[in-house]
């Protein structure tokens, strides 16, 4: 017989899974069978510190070179007999997710078949756990190409120049060793690696011999931290400035213990501040029994928050300690989620952090990941989810010390990107040679990954696994996952790559399947503008995985960016000119109609705030605020700001309303003006503090009121919608909302004048009975003139109902 010695690694310190079952292609004589046998596995500590499941299996030798198959079964918090392996196979036409291994001759000891869920523990510079009183240190880096590699240690600076200049030469470099898989790591008899807490702090690099036998030094990929929190890229060169200076995308990794965290955050490089004893203690008491915490999508109301744009009066980016801070404030405003632009080590400082170069490192210009770990624990003490933006799309387009060419600079090993075809095929027009064609575009701002590749699909995933298991975070949103599963064509000649379309999908349906084994009540969302029913379908289904998708059409209708086209309504912007022409608010009413099937749904959001294109005539136009494009860039002044908040209510208040899970960006609340741009966003920080007790005030108190109704009933958080009325002519729409507990009607209007003696609405679903005003945007608290129903109460009869609607506003009523 041989022995095959089976191991299901999670890779997350927590003891999640329970009744963990091997299964396999193999009957109880150890013969290939299409009938598998499932026998049990034990738990056990594995060298990663993280729970790991084994066990041994005896198979017959006369089958030595026959494929078997494996997989796991187990109980999850999502229930009992769950598949454990969520990496499908690497076939474009199958999503079957299995484990296969050919049967070798005995060795004397058993062969080893192991499965990883994450790799959050696997590479990197990471603890190693033996029988030793404390735990070692291992350095592991995927490097299938290369010839050689090597961990050199950094000195004050935090830079290794090209030519090996900010080496320490006191410290010894460490040699690696390759291994099957492609992965290089220390030998852990190494007595030097002993005390992991030895090298804790240490800035490092890897030196890594290429394909060709080029030396160059490159990041740590899985690094926990990259040195600097500015902007200086020395480019290769020798850099003698202060560390603090450089941008951390290009600097040394740092050696973090991932399991400790700072009482008071700060520097988490060269901080001595003192720590908390476990993590276990650090989380205590994280939760407010009295603020409880959402876990639905359904029952969020997001708030769009970007760090950088913090710091109002200061000459840095803000930072998690502006953030938490904020806290008081977002209380007062009633959302119960914020979700935050990417804050993962990104390209500079000044930046909204779709640059992403490293996936496990948290922007050390923001604070780095202790200040985030308080920022969490915060928001969660006041019933805040936090929503973390993710972006795996493309990687920093300056990627050149990161993910471009890692270990050789032959395009099709260029492990990170997807490359088409053979590199010496490409050729441009005149017959010059043009290797690049090869790449693929996905209308993002960099090639696509090679998400064919599992080394590099489980570096995104284990990334969010951390996330969710380290830093506690509730939830995600991915930055277009239509450029993954949609948009990918070939960068020599546009034509459309069906098959990288097909492996962005598989690469979705792991992340999500995977972070829904591990905690089913993660909240995941897509950008994902292709309206396709799949990408909130469980891939149990088929789908993707996402429980819900960001609604571009929703915001090009009622207030449209710069670039939408004429096949959207704009509502917001073409009330703006003043007039009393028809608006297509049958257009509007699709949109809203379509929130119900499980939509993010927003009036503002950091891409809309800040995009910009050049019209035919060769002119810059730039989308604007909500509250400007409300009078098109009128100055805000006396009455010009009065219609302009009565429409942001009519915007805030569709939104709040639809059947949607509702977001706006930071700002809109105080009626922020500025423009919000990529670049230059410091130079227009908005003072929401200040404007809050000032120009903001009454908007403000709306937003606060909106919401609270919106969160206080369960009618408005519901699935259902029933557009029964729109009137391009009148501007009016109206909309039922219910469950089934409650039901409510919202008429709303941007006609210029009231409807003050009522306006007749007739549907069969309103049938006959009584409803209640309970809401009105035009209230006195609000800047209005209180023209509506005044809290009474109205009859509905045959489905006929008059309603007093109030200029540029809305009135909510329920049936009692």
């Amino acid at each position: 017989m041989a022995t095959i010695q089976f191991t299901y690694c999670t890779g997350l310190r927590r003891e999640i899974f329970a009744n963990v079952r091997l299964t396999g292609s193999w009957d109880s004589n150890g013969r290939y069978s299409e009938q598998w046998t499932t026998i049990p596995m034990q738990q056990s500590i594995g060298e990663d510190g993280c729970p790991c499941l084994t066990t041994i299996v005896e198979l017959d030798d006369s089958q030595v070179g026959w494929l078997f198959r494996w997989s796991v079964i187990l109980d999850s918090p999502a229930g009992a007999d769950w598949w454990g392996i969520a990496t499908e196979i690497n076939d474009g036409n199958s999503s079957d997710r299995y484990r296969s291994f050919t049967l070798q001759p005995d060795s004397g000891k058993p062969q080893p078949e192991r499965y990883y869920l994450t790799h959050s523990r696997l590479l990197g510079a990471q603890k190693y756990y033996t029988e030793a009183p404390q735990p070692a240190i291992q350095f592991a880096v995927w490097s299938p190409n290369a010839q050689n590699v090597e961990v050199v240690f950094g000195g004050a600076s935090g830079y290794i120049g090209d030519d090996g200049s900010g080496i320490d030469s006191s410290r010894s470099t460490l040699a690696l060793s390759r291994q099957n898989n492609g992965i290089w790591q220390t030998n852990i008899a190494n007595s030097a690696l002993a005390n992991f807490a030895n090298f804790d702090h240490l800035p490092y690099m890897y030196r890594i011999t290429k394909q060709d036998g080029r030396v160059e030094y490159k990041t740590d990929l899985y690094s926990r931290c990259q040195m600097g929190q500015g902007n200086i890229n020395p480019n290769g060169a020798a850099y003698t400035g202060d560390y603090r200076d450089l941008d951390g995308s290009v600097s040394c990794s740092v050696v973090v213990d991932p399991d400790r965290v700072l009482m008071q955050p700060g520097d988490s490089i060269t901080s001595s501040s003192q720590e908390f004893t476990s993590e276990a203690e650090f989380w205590q008491n994280e939760f407010n029994p009295n603020r409880p915490l959402p876990r639905r999508v359904e029952d969020l109301v997001i708030y769009e928050l970007h760090i950088g744009a913090l710091g109002y009066g200061t000459n840095r980016p803000g930072n998690f300690a502006d953030a938490i801070q904020l806290l008081p404030y977002l209380v007062d405003l009633g959302v119960n989620a914020v979700e935050l632009l990417p804050m993962s080590e990104f390209r500079d400082e000044e930046n909204w952090g779709y640059e992403t170069s490293h996936y496990f490192a948290l922007e050390y210009s923001a604070g780095g990941r202790d200040q985030l770990k308080h920022f969490v624990r915060e928001c969660h003490r006041n019933g805040i989810a936090v929503i973390m933006d993710v972006v795996y799309n493309h990687y920093s387009p300056d990627a050149g010390r990161a993910q471009w060419a890692y270990d050789s600079d032959i395009p099709e090993q260029n492990i990170y990107y997807w490359y088409e075809g053979n590199s010496s095929n490409y050729f441009y027009t005149d017959g010059r040679h043009f290797p690049e064609g090869g790449y693929v575009d996905n209308m993002s701002t960099g090639f696509s990954p090679r998400f064919h590749e599992e080394m590099v699909r489980k570096m995104f995933i284990s990334s969010a696994a951390t996330l969710l298991e380290e830093f506690h975070v509730d939830g995600f949103r991915v930055d277009q996952t239509t450029s993954m599963h949609s948009y990918n064509v070939l960068h020599a000649d546009g034509r459309p790559l069906g098959n990288v379309n097909v492996f962005g999908a598989k690469f979705l349906r792991e992340w999500c399947r995977t972070l829904k084994l591990i905690r089913p009540d993660v909240m995941l969302m897509a950008e994902d503008h292709s309206d396709w029913d799949r990408v909130t379908e469980s891939t149990e289904n088929g789908g993707l995985g996402f429980d819900a998708a960001w609604y571009s059409s929703f915001y090009h209708n009622l207030v449209g960016d710069a670039s939408a086209g004429r096949e959207y309504a704009k509502l917001i912007p073409t009330a703006g000119y003043g007039d009393n022409d028809p608006l297509a608010m049958d257009y509007f009413a699709g949109a809203l109609a379509a929130s119900g099937s499980h939509k993010v749904v927003y009036h503002e959001s950091h891409d809309e705030a800040g995009n910009s294109y050049y019209d035919e005539g060769g002119y810059r136009v730039e989308s604007r605020r909500t509250i400007v494009a409300a009078v098109n860039s009128a100055p805000l002044i006396g009455d010009t700001r009065r219609f302009a908040e009565a429409r942001c209510h009519f915007a805030c208040g569709v939104t709040m309303l639809s059947a949607g899970t509702p977001m706006f960006l930071m700002g809109e609340e105080i009626g922020a003006q500025k423009a919000y741009r990529y670049r230059g966003f410091m130079d227009n920080r908005e003072d929401l503090l200040g404007e809050r007790q000032t120009n903001g005030q009454q908007l403000f108190r709306f937003y606060q009121d909106i919401i609270r109704l919106r969160l206080d009933n369960s009618g408005l958080r519901s699935h259902n919608i029933d557009i029964i009325h729109a009137h391009n002519a009148n501007r009016v729409i109206a909309f039922r909302r219910w469950d089934n507990s409650q039901e409510f009607l919202i008429v709303a209007s941007l006609n210029n004048n009231p409807f003050g003696s009522g306006y007749a609405i007739e549907s069969s679903r309103l049938g006959n009975g009584s409803w209640r005003e309970i809401f009105n945007s035009d209230a006195e608290p609000y800047g209005g003139n209180s023209v509506g129903n005044l809290g009474g109460s109205i009859t509905s009869n045959n489905g006929w109902i008059n309603v007093v609607i109030p200029a540029n506003g809305f009135v909510v009523l329920q049936r009692v």
